[in-house]
């Protein structure tokens, strides 16, 4: 059984924190439904002159209507994100298993590879999707770090529906920012493509995160993961990060050698900005005595901590704590590429761990002759790191994903 949540609108659908919790229909559908039906006459309207925007548009949510409109919208776009990653996969631009990808449309190479750690089932996974939704100069790349009894199956979850939350509210995003000139969307004078792709990832991530909440099978409550997602657009590059895995880029400096240049936060319990809100929250920020260095979140129940205690501060899933200063809320950054850029690397926390950003960029420089190989070369050293660096330790699950770009349009220097 799954549960449709229905909200009536004539103008402009709320965030879903408004709508939380506000059940109205419950009924027998297919096991993995669980999504939103907005229904209202201006957004009928708005529909309509949606799927006109172009080809990459064209499907993700359909006109709404009684009969056959209604499956697709509460869908929010998996439908047709779907067939579109079945034509990808068949044409080798869909990658969830170790690999290459070479998208030609954006001059992205991409290499990408995960290996089990000692604690279990491997509960790490990741995407990369050259031609991302059917447009060739974007690219969607992404790692996730699951945790708990159903970690596994809650990274899973969170990488089949990303894809398609994300590229629902990037259609709503860009309908919005166009006018309607000569039968063609035109962008407004005021269009910010990054202001556009933040606003999606940080819908995307809020619906990931109410999909897994009403999940009918995925048990989230002590289960979740951190998900690192990337897209590129042209020589844009936005980063959404929910929790500990990181990104560095491998850049040249101004006198030639190749540097490394962290992109995002590592989201632990113990930065005062995200400590500051778990206490503010109810929530408590403790440090185990078997584990030195590592703060952990954890309820506050009678003033007294409780529950097994998360080792970082934003994740999807791991309802034990929302209420206690856990968020979903992505980190979303951005960089222009320059013709010094060379390369990504996005990596779970089991790289991080005990390898350096400099030392992860000087492997993957180094074999970047054999570009297939170099994501491989990455989750063997750090492997090998485990076992030198933590002796007595169970070795994490590592994965990671290196994209090469091609030199950028913009001849522009940082």
């Amino acid at each position: 059984m799954a549960l449709i949540y229905i909200y009536i609108s004539s103008t402009h659908p709320p965030s879903l924190d408004q709508y939380k919790g506000r059940l109205v229909v419950r009924g027998n559908f297919d096991m993995h439904t669980t999504c939103l039906l907005l229904i209202g006459s201006n957004l009928a309207k708005k529909q309509e002159k949606m799927v006109q925007f172009s080809s990459f548009l064209s499907g993700l949510t359909k006109n709404i209507s009684p009969k056959s409109g209604k499956k697709r919208r509460i869908n929010l776009g998996r439908e047709t994100t779907e067939a579109l990653a079945k034509e990808a996969r068949k044409n080798g631009l869909l990658l969830t298993s170790p690999g290459n990808v070479y998208a030609k449309g954006s001059g992205n190479y991409i290499s990408a590879y995960s290996k089990g750690g000692n604690k279990g089932i491997n509960q790490d996974c990741f995407i990369a999707w050259g031609g991302f939704g059917g447009k060739e100069d974007v690219m969607f790349c992404g790692v996730f770090d699951g945790h708990g009894p159903w970690g596994h199956l809650v990274g899973k979850r969170v990488k089949k529906v990303m894809p398609a939350y994300l590229l629902h509210y990037w259609q709503e995003a860009m309908a919005k920012c166009s006018v309607l000139i000569n039968g063609k969307w035109v962008k407004n004078a005021n269009f910010d493509q990054f202001s556009v792709w933040k606003k999606s990832f940080i819908k995307a991530c809020s619906t990931v995160d109410y999909d897994l909440e009403l999940h009918p099978v995925i048990d989230s409550f002590y289960s979740g993961t951190a998900a690192l997602t990337v897209i590129r657009e042209g020589d844009l590059i936005v980063l959404a990060n929910v929790g500990d895995s990181r990104a560095v880029l491998g850049t040249t400096s101004d006198d030639g050698s190749l540097v490394a240049v962290q992109l995002t936060v590592d989201f632990k319990p113990s930065l005062p900005q995200e400590k500051e809100r778990i206490y503010k929250s109810g929530g408590s920020v403790c440090e185990p005595d078997d584990e030195p260095g590592v703060s952990r979140i954890r309820a506050l129940i009678d003033e007294t901590p409780e529950g097994p205690g998360l080792a970082l501060s934003r994740a999807f899933g791991d309802f034990c704590v929302k209420d206690f200063g856990l968020i979903s809320e992505p980190d979303v950054t951005q960089r222009t590429l320059t013709t010094r850029d060379r390369f990504i690397i996005l990596a779970t926390d089991g790289v991080w761990d005990v390898v350096s950003n400099e030392k992860a960029v000087e492997i993957v420089s180094s074999s970047a002759a054999e570009r297939d190989e170099s994501a491989k070369r990455v989750v063997e050293y750090a492997a090998a790191q485990w076992k030198c660096k933590r002796p007595g330790y169970a070795a994490d699950d590592i994965s990671v994903v290196c994209v090469f770009f091609n030199n950028p349009s913009s001849s522009s220097q940082q």
